[in-house]
């Protein structure tokens, strides 16, 4: 409830008399009448509480279920029918259903009125919606229903009648116009000066035949005692008027902050970017899906809200809490302790385990050189106020918003977990296809780790450009090109033992104003050398407080690993939402392609570490606690270099150039990029200076595009993807870059070396 419906407004008299409670009155006889004090503003009389039953869509294995609602104080509540007492413990609010106006009637009503007399206090509600942030609609295609949208959930009811419907939905908007009721000034005017006289007493007291020195001093005690309690009630109505104001100030900031839920959410719904807010396992392990906007279409995709007493499926935030994550790791590092260097089958007495592949060790620099000048802050706002809701590719931001790191860099950094493939390579070899898959879905996942806390972005490849990573350390060779300009196109290609990876991607940016919303294009793709090929689509990601507050990115949506042998994957990454404390959440399910049984689990987050637990997770008992089974796959590298960019390890050894190296690389290669060089030694004048230099080339990039220039690297296939057509490797063996332009125009010279 708004907190401001709890505070009335306090009157001189309603003051004086509570004061008058608290201590004896003084006797007074008779006094003078005083001017009317100031009436407060005419306030509505409470509105008489709504109650009615109504079917609320619960989940794809209940559906519709009957719920006792009681709109009251702007605020509608609903409770379970269960037959019984309510739930135990606690003291909720007994509700005034003898007084409330009741919408419907039947069986059901009748039911809902004994239960709630059964159980009294303890008959607690199931859920609150706050109206005054909330949207309430009717369905276009069935008259018996509406939907209440709060901007974190929507309730999908359905009344018996139609006239049911619309007797609900005008109860609804009347409160949730009525309610929070703002204070006026009136209700807080200042209080006038009192006006008092004492002749009637001078003349009673004259009559008791008291003398003239008697009377003056009762006349002295009387008024000293009034202008006291006057003095008291208009201190503490200053008081009370800055309460009022600090609590109205919250009040504000609340429904603001709730507002830009709603209405951010309503925009991504708007432009087709709605992902349902499924937050229970459930709507992951039947299948539906998340990206339906139409209510009207609740039935087959409503969003699910979980009940816990009713559904024998799992919510992610119930049992991934920290605790929970490190015994997990515990039980999986006894394993490692242990000599077991795969996971185990929980429910099987056999442990398998794979071959740990042997690589050379190789010496890489591990911090970023010092900076040679001091950084200048730069407003961002002044920068992008002018570009809402334009494509980012062609906003020009200054060099103290990136990262010492390019797009194709970015791309490589995926791969840092790639030990995840080997594992799976060697999985399949002992014709576990199953482990197999779920270390694919685990690699799927850990791409996404080294974004949490990167709050600037990479440099924007210039067409043509090119990075190469040669990590033996590794067992991997990889190569990205820039092959589009108009759209931003970026396609990769990485070789490791036994397996191949490759794809495109075409990012498309949005700015809204408090948020950045980044959709990619493109499908990736893993093959092993036996055949088996696995394929999937990135999530959305979201970078929310770029103008105030703290930056943060959050990841959402539906990823599904396709797979050409046994069994294909689906995962589900939980959009965060302002007030989850336990966020960037992942679940899914590994599935048989041939029998459509779902035949393991994954749980975890995108940012530490991901699990499995074997089995059907629907056929799991009532309470079941899938972190008592479940087995690390993953576990996030959580050192990190101290620098304003948040690199990890790996990523500082990404634009590590060496002398030897120079010799070897082309002259489109990232590390040779005068701008972002600059940048990563701490120069920033020469960085920004060489970067506006280096976009009026790339404007010319796009004139080269449309006269029909081609990748070098890289060429379109049947389907419209890049594939790589080799040769590059063969190229720097022989250290031929014939035909190959100086795009960065620098003559191979790369800043910051000697």
């Amino acid at each position: 409830m708004n907190p401001l419906c709890c505070i009335a407004p306090v009157s001189l008299e309603h003051a004086a008399d509570h004061l008058h409670h608290q201590q004896p009155p003084p006797r007074i006889l008779a006094a003078a009448p005083a001017p009317p004090p100031p009436q407060p503003a005419a306030v509505a009389a409470p509105a008489a509480a709504v109650a009615g039953v109504l079917q609320k869509w619960v989940n794809y294995g209940k559906g519709w279920r009957s719920r006792y609602f009681v709109l009251e104080d702007g605020v509608l509540s609903y409770y379970k029918l269960r037959g019984g007492g309510g739930g135990a413990g606690g003291a909720g609010e007994a509700v005034a259903f003898a007084a409330a106006r009741v919408i419907g009637e039947g069986g059901a009503l009748r039911r809902a009125r004994e239960e709630a007399a059964a159980a009294g206090k303890q008959w607690r509600p199931f859920g609150e919606v706050h109206l005054k942030v909330s949207s309430i609609r009717a369905s276009k295609s069935d008259d018996k229903r509406l939907y209440i949208f709060s901007g974190t959930k929507t309730l999908h009811l359905r009344c018996e009648t139609e006239e049911d419907r619309n007797a609900w939905i005008d109860a609804l908007l009347v409160a949730k116009d009525r309610f929070p009721r703002s204070l006026t000034s009136n209700d807080l005017g200042p209080m006038a000066d009192i006006m008092l006289s004492t002749e009637k007493l001078r003349v009673r007291l004259l009559q008791e035949g008291l003398g003239e020195a008697v009377v003056k001093e009762c006349e002295s005690i009387m008024m000293s005692e009034l202008l006291e309690l006057h003095n008291q009630i208009k201190s503490q109505q200053q008081q009370h008027s800055i309460l009022i104001d600090r609590l109205r100030q919250l009040e504000t900031e609340k429904v603001e902050l709730e507002r830009t839920v709603v209405h951010e959410t309503k925009e991504r719904e708007t432009h087709g970017y709605a992902n349902g807010r499924q937050s229970d396992f459930y709507s992951v392990l039947s299948g539906g899906s998340t990206s339906e906007s139409d209510p009207d279409t609740a039935s087959q995709v409503a969003e699910v809200e979980t009940e816990e007493d009713e559904v024998t499926y799992f919510d992610t935030r119930d049992f991934l809490s920290a605790e929970s994550l490190r015994s997990a790791s515990c039980r999986r590092k006894e394993l490692v302790t242990n000599g077991c260097n795969g996971p185990e089958y929980v429910g099987d007495s056999v442990t398998n385990t794979v071959k740990t592949t042997k690589y050379p060790f190789v010496l890489r620099r591990d911090k970023l050189p010092e900076p040679k000048e001091k950084e200048k802050p730069i407003g961002l706002w002044s920068i992008i106020k002018e570009n809402i809701g334009k494509d980012l590719s062609g906003v020009c931001l200054p060099v103290y918003f990136n990262e010492p790191l390019s797009s194709l860099q970015k791309c490589f950094e995926d791969l840092e977990y790639s030990y995840l493939v080997d594992h799976a390579l060697q999985w399949g070899k002992q014709g576990d296809s199953l482990m197999r898959i779920l270390h694919v879905a685990a690699f799927a996942v850990s791409g996404y780790a080294s974004t949490e806390g990167r709050q600037c972005k990479p440099f924007n490849p210039l067409l043509g450009e090119t990075y190469e990573a040669d990590y033996p350390d590794r067992g991997l060779r990889f190569f990205s090109e820039k092959v589009s300009h108009h759209p931003v196109v970026v396609a990769c290609h990485c070789e490791g033992r036994g397996w191949r990876f490759w794809g495109d991607s075409n990012l498309k940016g949005k700015f809204w104003g408090r948020s950045i919303q980044l959709d990619p294009i493109g499908v990736l793709t893993l093959q092993f050398d036996d055949g088996e090929t696995f394929q999937w689509s990135k999530v959305t990601t979201s970078i929310y407080n770029i103008i105030i507050g703290k930056i943060y990115c959050d990841h959402y949506g539906t990823m599904r690993i396709n797979g050409s042998g046994q069994y294909s994957c689906k995962l589900k990454f939980k959009e965060q939402s302002v007030i989850d404390r336990n966020p960037h959440q992942v679940h899914g399910f590994v599935q048989d392609n041939r029998t459509g049984q779902k035949v393991a689990m994954l749980i975890g987050k995108w940012d530490e570490a991901m699990y499995y637990v074997l089995g059907d997770p629907s056929v799991k008992p009532k309470g079941y606690d899938p972190m008592s089974e479940a087995v690390l796959l993953w576990e996030r590298d959580k050192s990190l270099n101290q620098t304003r960019y948040n690199l990890s390890p790996f990523a500082i050894s990404l634009n590590e150039l060496t002398p030897h190296l120079m010799k070897k690389l082309p002259p489109t290669d990232s590390r040779l990029r005068p701008d972002q060089r600059h940048l990563e030694n701490g120069e920033y004048e020469m960085a920004n200076a060489e970067k506006l230099r280096l976009e009026q080339l790339q404007r010319q990039a796009r004139r080269l595009q449309e006269k029909g220039w081609k990748p070098r690297w890289f060429k379109k296939d049947d389907e419209d993807s890049y594939r790589y057509v080799g040769g590059y490797w063969e190229a720097r063996e022989k250290g031929n870059w014939e035909g190959i332009s100086d795009i960065f125009g620098q003559n191979n010279v790369s800043p910051g070396l000697p």
